[in-house]
């Protein structure tokens, strides 16, 4: 995945926090959030210190006889001091590089699976 270094995250979002992209034949699903109770971002009033952001990547491919295959990644970005959370340009990469990883994974603990049963004889 390439990197847009004109954008905070590495990557267009929207309002939301999020992003559709393709990334090895794959329609990837990016969510950027703080884990914050509140819709107004500032300093936890307990330890004044501001959430960290989660930056999650997640997608399903699915197959015959009703099979899906799942890929998920995340990576958090912790906030410095009592500072709020600087946008980190290859946080979003690195959750994407995650979840294919996770898919590779899945695909391989899958077929293994599989490969335990006789082939069905009609």
């Amino acid at each position: 995945m390439d990197i847009d270094t004109t954008q905070p995250w590495g990557h267009e979002i929207d309002y939301a926090g999020r992003a559709t992209i393709t990334e090895a034949g794959h329609t990837i699903h990016i969510n950027v959030t703080d884990n914050s109770l509140s819709y107004v971002i500032g300093p936890d009033p307990v330890t004044g210190t501001y959430p960290p952001v989660t930056v999650m990547a997640q997608f399903t491919e699915s197959g015959a006889d009703f099979t899906e295959l799942r890929g998920w990644g995340q990576v958090t970005v912790m906030p410095v001091g009592t500072d709020p959370v600087v946008p980190d340009q290859t946080a979003i990469q690195r959750a994407v590089a995650a979840a294919l990883a996770d898919f590779e994974a899945n695909t391989a603990s899958y077929a293994a699976l599989c490969a335990k049963w006789p082939p069905s004889t009609g």
